[in-house]
């Protein structure tokens, strides 16, 4: 099919990044930035999502609403508006309004000029972002949809812990839980919506039902609990079906899942970025992605799936696998870090160890997505997962700190397993 827009067409896009209080799962990590700007495969967890708006045909401006301070997103909205050469523009919200009540708070500015279609996703996710696909389908379905989900198949036994949908032939949805406490179907929602322009219709006739209904906060909407449901009613949900890769990135864990991906994704697109063995340069095992400031010994050994941020500093002997490692760290040498997320500034001493619980997924696996693990296990102990470091921690020498989550400014001076250091 031809993914060329009509002439006529404008579309804009939206991406929903929350705020401060969202993302406890996350943590320390987004005390030091916003969750949105947290480096993933060497860019922010955001570009990935307007890189591949940038290529959408007919795309004029994107948004991003959220309720971060400003100042946090200014220089980030600025360097990526003259990069990729969008139109960027970042909205803080003053009170949480939910995923559709943003948009229906900013609605002459986001419609302003009359675009045809509106793509709204979530921040926390990572995936291929079929959106010409799904710009397509859309399109095919004529003036009947009103909304397009994307969504992708999970496995029956973790289909629960998302929104689920059921849909006809058509791929019409004719039902849709958001979490269900029993199993309703395996297509899942994924974040990723695109909207034709009548939905803010739909957002008008829900403020004032709420206003109506003596709501302290009518403008408080989600596209999930309200929206979905009255789009059902008038047969104009859509669910675009996918097999591409998928999934949410609310921890360490997921982090570092993501990170995988996108780095097995700059392997087929531009594989001269990522980190290659060569005489004087360290030992590089699979897709490792190292900044052009850092220095590495040649005695090291990286990979597979590890970042290496700017200005971090790697000494001899010293071995990374399946981690991401933040700006201006240092590790000692013959230092180790393994399924672990060193941050910001921090120093790991001569013959230290950091190590989280590996990663156990079926690459091959399609219906696998966010490596989910609780926080605390039935017994109250913490369960053993990615190790966290946060910024400015310092490991002495010979220590080994274990499936553990280290606040910021921490000093180990002791082995550490299974604790979460405040």
């Amino acid at each position: 099919f031809s993914m060329a827009a009509p002439a006529s067409s404008k579309i804009k896009a939206v991406i929903l990044l929350g705020g401060p209080k969202d993302g406890n799962r996350f943590r320390p990590l987004s005390l030091h930035c916003p969750k949105p700007l947290f480096p993933i495969a060497g860019q922010q967890m955001i570009y990935h999502h307007l890189r591949a708006l940038k290529k959408i045909p007919g795309l004029t401006e994107v948004f991003l609403i959220g309720l971060y301070e400003e100042i946090l997103l200014k220089d980030f909205v600025t360097r990526i508006s003259l990069d990729l050469k969008i139109t960027l523009k970042y909205y803080r919200e003053h009170i949480t309004m939910g995923t559709a009540g943003g948009i229906y708070h900013l609605r002459d500015i986001i419609m302003r000029g009359n675009p045809e279609l509106l793509f709204v996703m979530h921040c926390d996710i990572c995936t291929d972002f079929p959106l010409e696909e799904m710009l397509q389908f859309h399109r095919s379905k004529g003036d009947q949809a009103k909304l397009t989900m994307l969504s992708v198949k999970a496995r029956p036994d973790k289909a629960h812990t998302y929104g689920c949908a059921v849909a006809d032939e058509s791929s019409m949805v004719l039902h849709y839980v958001e979490k269900p406490k029993s199993f309703i179907s395996d297509d899942i929602n994924c974040g990723i919506y695109l909207m034709s322009a009548s939905v803010v219709d739909v957002f008008r006739k829900l403020f004032l039902q709420n206003s109506d209904a003596g709501s302290l906060e009518p403008e408080e909407m989600w596209i999930e609990r309200d929206v979905v449901p009255e789009l059902i009613a008038s047969n104009s949900l859509y669910l675009y079906k996918s097999s591409v890769f998928w999934t949410q990135i609310k921890s360490a864990a997921s982090a570092i899942y993501a990170n995988g991906h996108y780095l097995s994704v700059l392997r087929k697109e531009n594989p001269k970025a990522l980190a290659a063995n060569g005489a004087g340069s360290a030992a590089i095992v699979g897709d490792v992605l190292i900044d052009p400031s850092a220095t590495v010994d040649p005695t090291a050994k990286l990979g597979p799936n590890v970042t290496i941020g700017p200005g971090v500093h790697i000494k001899e002997g010293a071995r990374v696998k399946d981690s991401i490692i933040l700006n201006n760290s240092l590790l000692g040498p013959h230092s180790c870090v393994l399924h672990s997320v060193v941050g910001w500034d921090s120093i790991l001493g001569e013959w230290s160890r950091v190590e989280g619980k590996e990663l156990v997924i079926n690459k091959n696996d399609p219906t696998t997505h966010e490596p989910t693990r609780p926080l605390f296990n039935e017994k109250g102990l913490l369960e053993p997962s990615t190790t966290v470091l946060g910024e400015g921690v310092n490991v002495a020498s010979n220590m080994i700190v274990l499936n553990s989550i280290v606040l910021p400014h921490k000093d180990i001076t002791s082995n550490v397993a299974n604790e979460i250091l405040l």
